[in-house]
């Protein structure tokens, strides 16, 4: 079947405005261009990262222009070649990361080859949309203050982690992932949470609206060599005064410009304990890695909620309150 000249897509064309800035639109589907794959989308997840780039997180340099289609985390069939891509074919399907290009909420996007992998099928197209940037940064985060993944860490890595806001996107991979790595578990979460957390493979569930969730320390008294804080707004002093006495590393999903200025004067200074702000850089062998856990069963993923793309308001107010289970979806082809 040919491929459409236009389609529906949901843009905002100026800074801020939340959900109501978003429009339904007609536009020109677009061309793919060297070493790019054109996909019909099947379904998007939506990332923190999304909302925050409309309020202006990263002005003047994102988005590119206006108007601008936005999410990157991709799920879809291949319909068309960019020149120079021969490792996928029209009909394959396929996940993808399109950041920070976007284009996502729409019925067809363009996305890097080099960051597109195929989608077995024993995962659905909604849970792969959603594993490209959160399981990318779990991963990432890990790797960042000191987890190896390769079997080679022995004595030397770390042992007890903490994972912060553990029932969101982000941290209910990063305590799966902290567990397949053989470290012992603690993490944070909201009451009506603890449960799913545990289920997760969390050795220990906090109450963050408690005293000692709060104080982010352990029921067992253990200190952190390994810290994976995906919650905003937890200052540096209550970090580091739960890590271990010889050492450890808080790697940060959330940074602001004062954790950058903190982790330089660290390094300058060799300190012991540290905060390591992480930028996600999606790189395609992850995003492969994480799709064999996830087809084998070792990496589940939990979805939130689902929403049409009629209603891509709704799913982008409902990232934007910071209460998700897991992920929120749009479904290109989901029930109206």
């Amino acid at each position: 079947m040919a491929t459409p000249r236009t389609m529906r897509a949901v843009q905002y064309d100026k800074y801020g405005g939340g959900a109501e800035g978003l429009k339904h639109v007609e536009v020109p589907v677009p061309s793919p261009k060297k070493g790019e794959v054109l996909l019909k989308m099947e379904a998007a997840s939506i990332n923190p990262i999304d909302w925050k780039i409309q309020k202006g997180m990263l002005r003047p340099f994102l988005p590119g222009k206006f108007p601008f289609t936005p999410v990157g985390d991709l799920a879809g069939e291949v319909v068309e070649l960019g020149s120079g891509v021969t490792n996928f074919k029209p009909g394959d399907k396929v996940i993808s990361i399109s950041f920070p290009s976007g284009g996502g909420l729409a019925e067809y996007a363009v996305a890097p080859a080099s960051l597109t992998v195929a989608r077995p099928t024993e995962l659905s197209a909604v849970e792969g949309a959603c594993l490209p940037a959160a399981g990318g940064s779990a991963l990432q985060l890990l790797k960042l203050a000191g987890v190896s993944f390769d079997g080679t860490s022995g004595a030397t890595g770390p042992k007890n982690a903490l994972v912060t806001a553990a029932s969101g996107g982000v941290g209910h991979y990063a305590v799966q992932l902290a567990k397949l790595a053989g470290l012992h578990v603690t993490a944070t979460c909201g009451a009506r949470n603890v449960d799913f957390v545990r289920g997760l493979g969390a050795d220990e569930v906090l109450d963050y609206r408690t005293p000692e969730g709060a104080a982010l320390r352990s029921p067992s008294g253990r200190r952190y060599d390994a810290v994976a804080n995906c919650a905003a707004g937890v200052p540096w002093p209550a970090l580091k005064a739960v890590l271990a006495d010889e050492g450890g590393t808080v790697a940060d999903v959330t940074p602001g410009v004062g954790a950058a200025l903190t982790s330089i004067l660290q390094k300058a200074t060799f300190a012991k304990k540290r905060l390591a702000p992480l930028m996600l850089a999606p790189r395609r062998e992850e995003m492969e890695w994480l799709v064999g856990l996830a087809r084998q069963g070792k990496l589940r993923t939990t979805v939130d909620s689902r929403f049409p793309l009629s209603r891509a308001q709704e799913a982008w107010a409902k990232s934007m309150e910071g209460h998700a289970t897991g992920k929120i979806v749009v479904e290109m082809g989901g029930a109206e």
